[in-house]
């Protein structure tokens, strides 16, 4: 599986996952920010680009690197490290890496709101967050249609950061991804991504359905962007 831009159809995000980035604890909205938030929210919608790159790899073989386990994949130099992502990859068979962004449109426009409307800023903010964890679900239906074509079964995402697998591994992992020059992700010396508003993440691949996987498609966060669930089907076999 070659490494390939796709274009994401991101037309919404849940306004809950909004409200939510913006630390929202059930207190009441009035009206002229409630029409505010969803006023910015469709700007911010229009704004981005969302593009993603995805590859699977097979599991090349287990280990153990200064001291913690270590995953290594089939032709790439990645390397998957820690205890947190061993666990969440036992028994995968291969592995699925994704890079998406919403483009630096959205960087530029939250520096124009810094300085003309700081609170439009935090809503497009939050907005620019849930938009590219759409985009991150959206790559992951891709993921889960490769796996399918394998007879295989999907866990969940996890991105470098999360537990103990180190922002160490991004570099490697764009780099498998040409996520350069296919997206335009760069990274800080502090390893942080340019745009900010990207996300990367691996996904196992296992013989079996997996305990944590959705039990329907009804509550499944890649069911909008689902080729399969389009052709009739689902990833549950």
């Amino acid at each position: 599986m070659a490494a390939v831009r796709e274009d994401f159809d991101v037309r919404s995000v849940e306004r809950g996952e909004v409200l939510r980035y913006l630390g929202y604890a059930g207190q009441a909205l009035t009206p002229e920010l409630d029409a505010r938030i969803d006023e910015v929210v469709e700007t911010c919608l229009a704004t981005c680009r969302p593009q993603g790159v995805v590859r699977v790899f097979d599991v090349a073989g287990r280990g153990e690197k200064n001291g913690a386990p270590v995953i290594r994949l089939s032709g790439t130099a990645l390397e998957l490290a820690g205890r947190s992502i061993d666990e969440h990859l036992a028994g995968a068979v291969a592995v699925g890496v994704l890079a998406v962004t919403v483009g630096m449109g959205v960087e530029v426009e939250l520096r124009r709101l810094s300085l003309v409307d700081p609170v439009a800023q935090v809503i497009f903010d939050a907005a620019g967050t849930a938009a590219v964890e759409r985009a991150a679900d959206a790559a992951e239906a891709s993921i889960v249609a490769e796996a399918h074509e394998r007879g295989l079964f999907c866990g969940t995402r996890f991105s470098p950061g999360y537990g103990d697998l180190p922002l160490s591994t991004q570099p490697v992992l764009l780099d498998a991804l040409d996520a350069g020059r296919l997206l335009g992700i760069r990274l800080s010396p502090a390893l942080l991504m340019s745009p900010t508003k990207s996300v990367t993440a691996v996904v196992g691949l296992f013989e079996r359905p997996r305990p944590e996987a959705h039990a329907s498609c009804g509550g499944c966060p890649c069911r909008d962007f689902c080729v399969l669930l389009r052709a009739g089907s689902t990833c549950r076999g």
